[in-house]
């Protein structure tokens, strides 16, 4: 069966490591489009982080943002789908965070463009201290919308957010991560976002039901496509659930070794290497089956 959907993680995978989208990326994305492929971007990051990307690829299945807790389109604004985390949650996550000594980011406003907020930086947590700048210089204007400076997430919390996400040091955030899933259980769904090689993780805590994997089902769905049509590239442990949903899952060669290893998973190069374009010319532009319908 023939590839009609691709979905795309952006950091690690569709993006280089400076952050940058790719003449050779971009020209194997066109190609794609023009055989009939639906492109979709699923993403851990906020959706006013990812929504630049979307609209410069032009895409036209909705943002599949936060990692599948919200759904929305990046033309129109319009909200297709979300997912707040419960209250109760988001604050049972802080207290484990801050007796941890994590930074807590909060991500609201699923009905606009979308805000950050954070109440202190620890002097140690110099990842997150870049995040918070590297959005700020992003969003240039727009950046006292985009982030915002609380006295106290534990105040600010009176409502469902979208999600919490806490950021440091990898060897800080797999035992956080461990100490979350014990704390937490089925209450929420843990997500890893980890960087070995820049000693970085991210933990981002959301709604039970939410996941990548969803996100790229309910697209899949409104396209009238069945799993075997669909084709999901990955690097991170985020990306798991939409790899296996995909009938064809494609794994970076920069991803985590675990990741790697899994079996039914295809191998692809770096993101600094245009490994989705290989993989796209492997399983979209070389496809018989696919050729013969155009």
């Amino acid at each position: 069966m023939s590839i009609r959907l691709l979905a795309l993680d952006l950091d690690g995978t569709l993006l280089n490591s400076r952050g940058w989208l790719s003449d050779g990326n971009r020209a194997a994305l066109e190609r794609a489009r023009k055989r009939g492929v639906r492109i979709a971007v699923v993403t851990g990051r906020r959706f006013r982080d990812a929504r630049p990307i979307a609209l410069e690829l032009g895409v036209d299945v909705p943002l599949i943002a936060h990692n599948g807790a919200l759904t929305k389109h990046a033309a129109t604004l319009e909200t297709v789908a979300v997912l707040p985390l419960p209250l109760a949650a988001a604050q049972a996550a802080l207290r484990v965070g801050r007796a941890a000594g994590a930074g807590g980011l909060v991500s609201d406003d699923y009905e606009g463009l979308g805000v950050m907020v954070y109440d202190r930086l620890n002097g140690e947590n110099k990842p997150l201290k870049k995040y918070i700048a590297w959005a700020k210089r992003v969003h240039g204007e727009e950046g006292a919308q985009a982030i915002r400076e609380v006295e106290s997430l534990e105040s600010y919390l009176d409502h469902d957010p979208i999600h919490l996400a806490f950021s440091g040091s990898y060897q800080a955030m797999t035992a956080l991560y461990e100490t979350l899933q014990r704390a937490l259980g089925a209450s929420v769904k843990l997500f890893r976002t980890m960087y070995p090689q820049l000693d970085f993780g991210l933990l981002d805590i959301v709604h039970p039901q939410a996941s990548k994997g969803l996100g790229v089902a309910a697209a899949a769905a409104e396209l009238n496509l069945m799993p075997d049509e669909v084709m999901a590239i990955g690097d991170n442990f985020n990306d798991l659930e939409m790899l296996h949903y995909a009938g064809t899952g494609v794994v970076m060669a920069n991803a985590d070794p675990e990741l790697r290893q899994i079996e039914g998973l295809h191998p692809t190069a770096t993101n600094d290497e245009d490994g989705v374009a290989q993989a796209i010319e492997k399983f979209i532009l070389n496809d018989v089956a696919t050729q013969n319908q155009i």
